[in-house]
This record gives structure tokens, C-alpha cells and sequence, in this order.
């Protein structure tokens, strides 16, 4: 062959590939259009609406006094109404944002970093072959203005009457409990032990210097440890019960404030009384009995284990009559290995847990069956136990609460507040942010939503086909800044996270 053809032939080959490439990288861009247009697609967290469990841009912020960590909000529209950027990216506060554990006002000035909103991935198309189910995370177009994608949690689905009462969801009458996985990332810290202050006589927690929020009952002889000063201790004869209670007093309260909003909402917000406690225990002795028990409108209810590792729920009514509510026989015993032990009130149901044993009590779905529903009645949580006793890692969470009240607690929500029930159509949607102090919603929209070809949705209403797909994991979380540079492009990786919905 010619030295002319074997060129020829080189240059033909390398055309052909070109070809190939081009035609691979066009398929490639296809594939990947439809894909994002049809099935996947990244979106950003702009607002803190969903804020604990979605981050829109916010300040990380740890507590100058005890070290816990928490989130507070930024609003990239007015980002003067938080303080001033420093040279190196980060801001000086004007807000005193509050520590959700020992309760300590940040001084004004303090400089902090700012963090991106999460970025997720979105499910879409998912909802055109399977109907969204009740504590999902929709992504759905703003009803008021469809050019907007909005992130809220689904609670209410056609046909079904939805009323708020108490920070809590009743659909068609009964409660709407929560799944496992969504419960827990719902609860929200009121005081963690083992996050204590530094400068604990600094005036400055809820108006006044730090005090340990636990104090004893009459007669009652759990210590505080100096010596490992996140350990409470039990010497006491068996059989003579020993009771500290949680001090509001001394400690942030039961209402249903968030450390991502702002501080001087504070007062208005209402009481939250659906709790849990948790801490783990040791003992020395054989004979010994732990229990934690949480009152709700004035009835307290009291979990325990004790000897021969006996599991009971217990019922104290205000007029001093206990009923027993459930017990079973589990093969635990507190002993020199830490056992995790944890009681919850929330949705009307009872959980008692100690290790891997669990033992729940149905209150029952009714809108009384927890009681007379007492919404400003400010609840109890107590440690109670006898024998010889040590607990540490001892932390007090709440429920997130829907308000069924605006933020200035004057004025009633637009729709489904307590006493006004609200009946979804076909094909309409019912949904919330979990950060509902601060959240623009089905609550609150006040106007009808206008769609396609002049089409007029019903007000507080998300349309069938304004849903865009399900939230399903954040794979970049609330990136932060590097050196001096102001660009947030490094994720945390540890709170990459899945986004758990719901069931029917």
C-alpha cells in the first residue's frame, strides 16, 4: 500500500472516530436531559421553612458557653437583618441567637460562619403512577406563583379533613401519627446534660446565670456529681422512691420555639407537651428501680423498669388514683454496663424503651383520648428511682408543633386551625413546613392559586399536577467556606442524609 492510501486511510479512521465521539457525547446529553427532565434532578434549599430537617442558607453556630451545636436562619433577600460580612466571608451578628440546650444568648457582634442551603435530589414523575403518601417531602410548584419550586412535608390528602389541634395533626378526627424514622428527626433538644457552660454565672440564660435545670423532690437524694459533672447519682435504700423533676425556671421551657428562628418570637409561641427523655443507667446493686414519667395535661404517665427486669407503664391521674397501663417481663437488668433507657408521650402513645426491649401503650386515635386537650398547660418530666444508681448522657427533647395560631399568637391560621376543619377536594393537596413558626403554607397562602390556561385552584391547596417529585436524600449539606475564600463549596459530609417520608 502506498504511502498516499495509508494516509488516507489514518485520516478516515481518525474522522470515524471523531464521529463516534460526538455521537457518544450528543447520546450521553440525551440520556442525561431526559433523565433530569423525567426522572432525577438536584435542587437547592433557598429558605428555612423546613429547617430542622431541610437547611436553607443559615448560620452554623456552636455555643460559646456549653459547645452544642445548632442552625440559625439567614435570609439571602435581606441579609442586613442579620449583621455584616466580614472579609473573610463570614458575618457579625446583629440577632442573639439562643443555644437550644443551656439556653445562652450569643452577645451581639459575634462573628460567624455562613452556610449554603442543603442541595437534594428530587424523585420526579414519581407521583404520576403512585399517589403521595402523608409525611412525605413534596416538591411541588407554588399554587400563588408556578414559576417557584416550594418544599413542604405532605400531611393531608383528597378527601380527608384535616384540623390542627395542639401541634398535632387529626385527620378525619383521628390523630396522624408519625413513622419511626420521621419521628425521629422531629424531635427537637430542650436541654442536653452533657453540654454544660463555661462561664455559668455570665447573666445571660433566659435573663439570668446558668443553673443546673433538675431539682429534687422533697426528701429526694440524687446528687449532681462534681466530679463528672454530666453524672447524676442514686444512694438510696431499696423501695424508697427518689424523684427530680425538670425546673423551667432554671432551664429553657416547653414552648415550641426553634433555635433557627428568631429569639424575639420567643414569647408568643405556644406550649408543647408532647416530650421524651432519655439517659443511660448503671448500678451497683441488685435491688434498684429506674423510671422517667411525663405529665400532660395533668395526667403524668411513668415508665420504669425495676427488679428482675420488670418493664410498666403507669397511669397518676391528677386525684392521685394509678392505674396501671402495661407491663412486660424482659430479660434486662441495670448493672455495671450502661442501658440506654428512654420514654416517650407523643401522638397519643406511650413508648418505653430500655436497650432493645420496647413497650408501647396506645392512647388511643381520638381527639380526647389523651385527655382534656389543655393547650397552654404547661407539662412535667421527672427521674424517679431507688437503689444505687448512676445516669449520664441525660438529654430532654420535644415533638415539633404545628401552630395552628400566626407567629404573633393573635391571630387564628386562614385554615384546618383547631375548631375549624378544613375537607381537601379531588386532586388537592394539604401541606406544611416543619419549621411552622416561620413557614408560608397551606395554612397561611391567601389567595387562590392560578394554573395552567387560566385554571383557579382553591387557596391553601396544592394541585395534583403541581407536584413535582419526592425528596429523597441531600447528597451536598449546607457546604461552608475555606481560608478566606467566599464561595461555600466544601459539603458536610456527615449530614448527608436520607429524607424519610411517609405512610398511608
Amino acid at each position: 500500500m502506498s504511502a498516499e492510501k495509508k494516509h488516507a486511510k489514518k485520516r478516515h479512521s481518525t474522522a470515524e472516530s471523531v464521529a463516534n465521539t460526538f455521537e457518544w457525547l450528543i447520546t450521553a446529553f440525551v440520556l442525561a436531559f431526559v433523565f433530569r427532565a423525567f426522572v432525577l434532578e438536584a435542587f437547592r434549599i433557598p429558605t428555612g421553612s423546613m429547617a430542622d430537617t431541610l437547611m436553607g442558607d443559615h448560620f452554623r453556630i456552636r455555643c460559646s458557653q456549653c459547645g452544642y451545636e445548632y442552625e440559625f436562619n439567614f435570609d439571602p433577600e435581606a441579609p442586613r437583618k442579620f449583621g455584616t460580612a466580614t472579609s473573610d466571608g463570614k458575618f457579625r451578628l446583629l440577632p442573639n441567637p439562643r443555644c437550644s440546650s443551656c439556653g445562652y444568648y450569643e452577645n451581639t457582634n459575634t462573628v460567624v460562619p455562613k452556610s449554603n442551603g442543603d442541595r437534594i435530589l428530587v424523585f420526579k414523575g414519581l407521583y404520576q403512577f403512585t399517589d403521595p403518601k402523608r409525611w412525605d417531602v413534596v416538591v411541588f410548584k407554588n399554587p400563588t406563583n408556578p414559576t417557584e419550586n416550594y418544599i413542604k412535608r405532605l400531611i393531608a390528602r383528597p378527601g380527608e379533613t384535616l384540623e390542627i389541634i395542639d401541634g398535632d395533626i387529626y385527620i378525619d378526627g383521628q390523630i396522624a401519627r408519625k413513622p419511626a424514622k420521621v419521628q425521629q428527626e422531629m424531635w427537637m433538644p430542650i436541654y442536653v446534660n452533657d453540654y454544660q457552660p463555661v462561664r455559668p454565672n455570665e447573666v445571660r440564660f433566659n435573663g439570668h446565670g446558668w443553673k443546673l435545670p433538675f431539682s429534687n423532690d422533697s426528701n429526694s437524694k440524687w446528687t449532681f456529681n462534681k466530679a463528672k459533672s454530666t453524672v447524676f447519682t442514686l444512694d438510696s435504700p431499696s423501695g424508697e422512691t427518689n424523684i427530680m423533676y425538670y425546673d423551667v425556671q432554671k432551664g429553657n421551657n416547653f414552648q415550641a420555639s426553634y433555635a433557627y428562628g428568631s429569639p424575639m418570637h420567643y414569647r408568643n409561641l405556644p406550649i408543647c407537651s408532647d416530650l421524651m427523655m432519655e439517659f443511660y443507667a448503671t448500678s451497683d446493686g441488685n435491688d434498684c428501680v429506674i423510671g422517667i414519667g411525663l405529665q400532660k395535661y395533668g395526667t403524668l404517665y411513668k415508665a420504669a423498669i425495676g427488679r428482675a427486669g420488670m418493664m410498666t407503664i403507669e397511669k397518676l391521674a391528677s386525684d392521685g388514683t394509678t392505674t396501671e397501663l402495661a407491663k412486660t417481663q424482659s430479660d434486662l437488668t441495670i448493672g455495671q454496663t450502661p442501658v440506654q433507657v428512654k420514654f416517650a408521650n407523643v401522638d397519643h402513645r406511650l413508648i418505653f424503651e430500655v436497650a432493645n426491649e420496647k413497650l408501647i401503650y396506645d392512647l388511643g386515635p381520638d381527639k380526647n383520648d389523651a385527655g382534656t386537650i389543655l393547650p397552654q398547660s404547661n407539662p412535667d418530666a421527672i427521674v424517679f428511682g431507688s437503689g444505687k444508681l448512676s445516669l449520664s448522657h441525660l438529654a430532654l427533647y420535644r415533638d415539633i408543633h404545628y401552630l395552628n395560631i400566626r407567629q404573633d399568637n393573635k391571630r387564628p391560621v386562614l385554615r384546618a386551625g383547631q375548631g375549624d376543619p378544613f375537607t381537601l377536594g379531588d386532586d388537592e393537596f394539604f401541606v406544611l413546613g416543619d419549621n411552622s413558626p416561620d413557614s408560608a403554607d397551606s395554612r397561611l397562602w391567601p389567595v387562590e392559586g392560578l394554573g395552567n390556561n387560566g385554571k383557579r385552584y382553591r387557596a391553601g391547596t396544592v394541585p395534583r399536577d403541581y407536584l413535582v417529585g419526592k425528596a429523597f436524600f441531600v447528597y451536598w449539606p449546607s457546604g461552608f467556606t475555606a481560608g478566606k475564600t467566599k464561595l461555600a463549596f466544601i459539603p458536610n459530609v456527615e449530614k448527608m442524609r436520607f429524607i424519610y417520608g411517609g405512610t398511608n
